[in-house]
């Protein structure tokens, strides 16, 4: 069974140009460490070196895919988290690691591609998901397990029992993916100025991550959703 999805009226609004890529998958397994996904991982940082060799922090702001979410988050008075473990894969030599297998997978696509993706285990989402705008008023458990308040404007995601993910904030606690995990949803926010190919490309290396350690997983859905133009 497909995830529905409900794009909200206010967000179509708020962000025109933005999308979301949704990518929902079943048959997962999902181990604390996978050797296979290790040396994938080397590869993915290999990649991820080559492309950006010789250039500094300063030039690498001026990356489209980093400059649209920068731009996002500065009215918030954030700075891009992603951009700051793109920076330590870099510019510090860390490896891309993660809690878990599926985790860590997520993780890779991120860095690659540098674009902004939530997990959830599928079997803890209600119903159907929403993507919608923050009024400023509601409140979710984030994935550490403190109490926030949504900042008014912020791009969110919600199923019929509460918020799966903001932008600002991330994830919540009650969806959060485990070492039982077997099904799991992935959505990936896109603020105006991300190429659709771009989105597509970066759903379909999370989707490749995974089957390095789970060949048998099964796509349930696999869409991207945009705002009006």
């Amino acid at each position: 069974m497909s995830v529905g999805v409900v794009l909200t009226e206010n967000w179509r609004r708020a962000y025109p140009g933005a999308m979301v890529g949704i990518l929902a998958m079943r048959g997962l397994v999902n181990p604390d460490l996978d050797t296979a996904l290790k040396d994938h991982a080397a590869q993915v940082e290999a990649q991820i070196r080559a492309r950006f060799a010789g250039l500094t922090r300063t030039q690498l702001t001026a990356v489209p895919t980093l400059q649209a979410y920068a731009s996002y988050y500065k009215r918030f008075g954030k700075t891009y988290h992603v951009q700051l473990q793109l920076e330590s894969v870099l510019f510090k030599g860390k490896s891309i690691t993660g809690p878990c297998a599926i985790v860590q997978a997520m993780f890779m696509a991120e860095l690659k591609n540098q674009m902004l993706t939530a997990g959830h285990d599928l079997e803890a989402v209600q119903g159907g998901i929403a993507i919608d705008v923050s009024l400023g008023t509601e409140r979710y458990t984030l994935l550490s397990g403190g109490g926030q308040t949504l900042k008014p404007g912020d791009m969110f995601i919600r199923d019929e029992e509460g918020i799966l993910s903001s932008i600002i904030h991330g994830p919540d606690q009650r969806t959060r993916i485990t070492s039982q995990t077997r099904a799991a949803l992935f959505t990936v926010y896109a603020p105006a100025g991300i190429p659709i190919a771009d989105l597509k490309i970066h759903l379909s290396d999370l989707e490749t991550n995974l089957r390095v350690f789970a060949p048998r997983a099964e796509v349930v859905t696999g869409e991207i959703f945009a705002a009006a133009q």
